[in-house]
């Protein structure tokens, strides 16, 4: 068994590409039964976010694994194996493990140390479990890699004015106008990006700001959250002529196609009117033919990598912090990793052993007549069972407790080629 994660990021295709390929939480139970349906695919789990789609397996033949993964995520995206391979990157077992420990600590983000990744990867783990994507090996691996990143966020600054992709958005949108407080600001969706939105508008002194979204209800559930502000709130049947009446809009919502282009906003907006948009949104929810009119510029989550750059340079020390951490981390896992041999092993030399102690006494009692054997059994039962314990003690304990790799595994062909164990049946069983 190994593991490996083939997958793309914003840091190896752009995002008409990713968006293709962003498979959202009701489409996971279908994704996972094809990836598992395949032939060397014993586990796998998705993590689906803005900037990223990676599939992590267990698989019985590494090669043949990411073979069936980038058959799906050609069929998937509907894109030819050939374009797609240019833009995945393939990682396997120990590289593996680190990339899912740096991505929940937020080391691999576009914005350096931000926090909403490791509540994506807890999301992962949990509907990857529901839908049995999840076993035995990946399961393991997504609680280490939570743990690590749980403890980059306690134990270092990193996330100390870490900004996420929301805050990058609004700091691009200063940077643009100077003064917030002088614009009329629309944000189109109401779900958790759009929350940080708001949330970093208020902080940077926007005043003006209509919240725009499918459901009046998810509209003022937002507008709940922030009491002691008088944000504006409609329904997408106004959202055109709320954007005409805008200075800047910034778009976060689920939708697969994009709901602004060049023809809806040429109807809408005077010449003399000019309209900024941010669209922080995986599918695109803004078509970039909108960049085609003079008076309208659009942003997409790429454009954000020069603003994030600018804060990047304080966060790569505390980053070094980090890393030390997930070694630590990464080699937890290992050893865990490693014992599992060493189970298989020792269940063998036990089931062997307990084998023979069962005919033995069923050969004893039969000599000792049945009127002896049953007034008898359970004391002879317990003295060969404790026997069996005692002897096998021992060696369990320093099969157990051997740290060094090539010493264990020398340990453990000592003992199968002694006691001819046959622990290819039980290694099966292990990762079923």
């Amino acid at each position: 068994m190994n593991i490996a994660v083939i997958g793309l990021s914003h840091k190896t295709a752009p995002v008409e590409v990713r968006e293709k390929l962003s498979i959202s939480t009701p489409q996971t139970e279908a994704a996972l039964a094809h990836l598992c349906s395949y032939p060397h695919i014993e586990e796998a789990a998705i993590l689906s976010t803005c900037n990223r789609l990676e599939i992590y397996i267990v698989t019985s033949e590494t090669e043949y694994g990411i073979r069936e993964v980038t058959q799906f995520l050609s069929e998937y995206g509907k894109l030819p194996l050939n374009y797609l391979r240019q833009y995945l990157f393939m990682l396997l077992h120990e590289d593996a493990v680190t990339h899912l420990m740096r991505v929940a600590a937020g080391l691999d983000s576009l914005v350096l140390g931000e926090g909403q990744i490791l509540a994506q990867v807890k999301h992962t783990h949990k509907i990857c479990q529901q839908h049995n994507g999840v076993g035995r090996i990946l399961n393991r691996l997504f609680k280490q890699a939570l743990t690590a990143g749980k403890r980059v966020r306690t134990e270092t600054s990193i996330g100390t004015g870490a900004v996420s992709i929301s805050s990058a958005a609004v700091e691009l949108a200063q940077i643009k106008v100077q003064n917030l407080a002088a614009c009329r600001v629309a944000v189109v969706g109401a779900g958790k990006m759009s929350r940080l939105v708001v949330q970093h508008l208020l902080s940077k002194g926007a005043t003006q700001i209509s919240v725009i979204n499918r459901s009046q209800a998810g509209a003022q559930e937002l507008a709940n959250q922030f009491k002691d502000v008088n944000l504006q709130l409609y329904t997408l049947a106004d959202m055109m002529s709320v954007l005409a009446a805008s200075d800047l809009a910034f778009t976060a919502t689920a939708a697969t196609e994009p709901l602004l282009d060049r023809a809806k906003l040429e109807s809408i907006l005077e010449p003399h009117n000019s309209l900024m948009l941010f669209d922080i949104s995986v599918p695109r929810n803004v078509d970039a033919d909108v960049n085609e009119l003079s008076n309208v510029q659009a942003f997409n989550v790429d454009d954000l990598k020069a603003v994030v750059a600018q804060n990047q340079e304080s966060r790569r020390k505390m980053a070094m912090e980090a890393e030390v951490l997930l070694e630590e981390e990464v080699e937890a896992f290992d050893i865990w990793w490693r014992s599992l041999d060493t189970v298989s092993t020792i269940s063998c030399l036990r089931d062997k052993v307990e084998s023979i102690r069962e005919q033995e006494l069923e050969k004893a009692l039969s000599r000792l007549g049945a009127e002896f054997a049953e007034k008898h059994q359970e004391i002879i039962e317990a003295l060969t069972r404790g026997i069996v314990n005692k002897i096998l003690h021992d060696p369990m304990v320093q099969l157990r407790a051997q740290q060094d790799i090539e010493a264990r595994r020398k340990a453990m062909e000592t003992l199968n080629m002694l006691f001819n164990l046959d622990t290819t049946s039980r290694s099966g069983e292990q990762y079923s």
